[in-house]
C-alpha cells in the first residue's frame, strides 16, 4: 500500500507515455512456467509493470473518457473484498453482503423514484442494458404470444423491434445481437440538433409498426450520451411510452450522478416512469469499477429469467440469494464499496462533487466559446467538451485532419489525455470530465496545450504530423 500511496502523491503526468512496443517487450519478457519469485518480488514487478505505466484518472490532465477518480472509503471496502472473497450469489456464501447489496438497491430505486422497485449489480452499463433488453424481451415475447397464440417463439422473436437514438450506446445493438432479434430489429429514431431523441418522430416509428407486422418490444432513452452528454427528453418519451404500454429502459449509466445532484435533479425527470434503468457508479458516483446496475419498477420483472440449482437456489428455498435475478453466477460483492462511500461521505456531498464537475465543464464551455483557435462543436447536459483545434490561419478541413495526430503526439509524450470522436461527420477532440477535484483553470491551460501542439502539426515541426494534413484532407 505505501508504493501505491508513493505513485499517487508524486505522479506528475496522466501516463508514462511508453509506447505499445515497449510494454508488450516489458510483458513477453517475464516468464509465467519458471519458479515463483516471491511475493515481494512479484509485487515489486507489478509496480514496474502496471503502476509505473498506468492511466492516471486523478491527475488534471486526464481529460478523456468516463473514468473517474474513486473515492478512498470505495477502496478500502474494495480491498475488504479481495481479502474476504464473498460470492454474492447465495446467503450462505456471502450472508451481510447480500442484505448490503439489496439496501443499496432499494436507496437506488428510492432516489430515482420507484415507489417499491428492486435491480441487480453488474459488471457495468453494458451488461446493464443487455440485461434490462432482456427482460423488455421476455415481457414482449408474453404479450406477443398471448395476442397470437399460433406463433412459435422463434417467430415472434422475429418481429420485435427496439426503438433507440442514433447516439444510443453501441451495447443497445450489440444486446439485440446476442438475445437473436433480428438484424434490422433496432430502428433508429431521428434526434435534435443537441443529439437527444425526437419524441413526435419516435411516435412516428411506433405508429408504423402495424404496417409492418412488427411489434415493440422496447423504447431504449438515453441521459447522458457517451460523446455529446446529451438526455434524451425523459418525461415526453415516458408518455408516450406509457400510452403504448411498451417497456422503457432508460440508460442513465453516465447521467445517474444526476440522482444525487442538488442543482439538477429535473434533467432526470421521467426516469420515474421507465420499466427499468441501467447506472453506473463507477462513472459518475466515484467508485471504482466494476459498479453498475440494473434498476426496474416492478421487482417481479426480474424474475423473469429465474432458473433454479438444487445446489444453490432449491424450490421452496427461503433464504435470500441474488443469483435467481443475476444473470451471473459467482459475484463480488460490490455494493460493498457505494455502500461504505455513502456512510463515510454521504450522499448529499457525493451530489455536490457530481455537481462540481459539471460547474465546471459549463464554465470551460463558455471560456472556449470565445477561444480565438478553438471551434465548439457541440453543447452537453453533462460533462462533455467538444472541440476542434483551428489555429489562426487553419481551414475547417485541416482542423479536423488534425485531430488524431493531436492526439498521438499527446498520448506519446504522456502528457494530456485526450478523446477523439466524430459528430455529424466532423473529426473532433473530446474532453470528459469526472474528476471533482480539478479547477477551470487547469482545464483551460491543457487545451491551451492541446492548441499549442496543433499548431506543430501545422507548421510541420510536430514529430507524428500527418500527410493528411498536408494534403488538407480528412483522416
Amino acid at each position: 500500500m505505501h508504493t501505491i500511496s508513493e505513485r499517487f502523491r508524486t505522479v506528475d503526468r496522466p501516463s508514462s507515455g511508453a509506447s505499445l512496443h515497449t510494454l508488450e517487450t516489458l510483458v513477453d519478457r517475464v516468464s509465467l512456467n519458471g519458479p515463483g519469485v516471491g511475493t515481494d518480488r512479484a509485487l515489486e514487478e507489478v509496480d514496474t509493470l502496471v503502476t509505473e505505466h498506468a492511466v492516471w484518472y486523478h491527475h488534471p490532465d486526464y481529460l478523456a473518457h468516463l473514468n473517474c477518480p474513486v473515492a478512498l472509503p470505495a477502496v478500502a471496502a474494495d480491498a475488504v473484498l479481495s481479502a474476504v472473497n464473498p460470492s454474492i450469489d447465495t446467503w450462505d456464501q456471502s450472508k451481510a453482503a447480500t442484505l448490503i447489496e439489496r439496501r443499496v438497491l432499494r436507496w437506488t430505486s428510492d432516489r430515482i423514484g420507484f415507489a417499491a422497485g428492486d435491480g441487480v449489480f453488474t459488471s457495468g452499463g453494458t451488461q446493464s442494458n443487455m440485461h434490462a433488453l432482456l427482460l423488455a424481451r421476455e415481457t414482449a415475447l408474453e404479450q406477443l404470444l398471448h395476442a397470437e397464440p399460433t406463433l412459435s417463439r422463434p417467430e415472434a422473436a422475429a418481429r420485435l423491434t427496439v426503438f433507440a437514438g442514433a447516439s444510443a450506446h453501441f451495447s443497445v445493438r450489440k444486446a439485440c445481437f446476442l438475445l437473436g432479434l433480428d438484424d434490422r430489429a433496432v430502428v433508429e429514431v431521428a434526434e435534435d440538433a443537441r443529439g437527444r431523441i425526437d419524441p413526435a418522430e419516435l411516435d412516428d416509428h411506433i405508429a408504423a409498426l402495424a404496417e409492418t407486422g412488427s411489434w415493440a418490444m422496447a423504447v431504449v432513452a438515453t441521459a447522458g450520451t457517451t460523446d455529446r452528454g446529451s438526455i434524451d427528453p425523459l418525461g415526453a418519451i415516458a408518455e408516450l411510452a406509457e400510452r403504448r404500454g411498451i417497456w422503457l429502459h432508460v440508460d442513465a449509466a453516465y447521467g445517474c450522478g444526476l440522482l444525487l445532484s442538488p442543482t439538477r435533479r429535473s434533467l432526470l425527470d421521467g426516469i420515474e416512469r421507465a420499466s427499468s434503468a441501467t447506472v453506473d457508479f463507477h462513472k459518475s458516483l466515484f467508485q471504482p469499477v466494476s459498479s453498475s446496475a440494473l434498476i426496474v419498477r416492478d421487482p417481479r420483472d426480474l424474475r423473469r429469467i429465474r432458473w433454479h440449482a438444487d445446489y444453490l437456489n432449491p424450490v421452496g428455498d427461503e433464504e435470500p440469494n441474488q443469483v435467481d435475478v443475476s444473470l451471473q453466477t459467482t459475484r463480488r460483492a460490490d455494493a460493498l464499496k457505494l455502500w461504505t462511500t455513502l456512510r463515510a461521505v454521504g450522499p448529499a456531498e457525493l451530489g455536490r462533487m457530481f455537481d462540481r464537475v459539471l460547474d465546471t465543464a459549463a464554465a470551460v464551455h463558455a471560456e472556449l466559446a470565445a477561444h480565438p483557435e478553438v471551434d465548439l462543436v457541440a453543447p452537453t447536459d453533462l460533462s462533455t467538451v467538444l472541440f476542434r483545434v483551428r489555429p489562426l490561419g487553419c481551414s475547417v478541413e485541416e482542423s479536423g485532419a488534425l485531430v488524431p495526430g493531436i492526439r498521438s503526439t499527446l498520448l506519446d509524450r504522456g502528457t494530456i489525455h485526450v478523446a477523439k470522436t466524430v459528430i455529424d461527420g466532423t473529426p473532433c477532440l473530446k474532453l470528459t470530465l469526472l474528476n471533482p477535484d480539478v479547477e477551470v483553470t487547469q482545464v483551460l491551460d491543457a487545451v491551451d496545450r492541446i492548441v499549442e501542439v496543433g499548431r506543430e502539426l501545422l507548421s510541420g515541426e510536430g514529430a507524428g504530423r500527418s500527410a493528411m494534413v498536408v494534403q488538407g484532407g480528412h483522416p
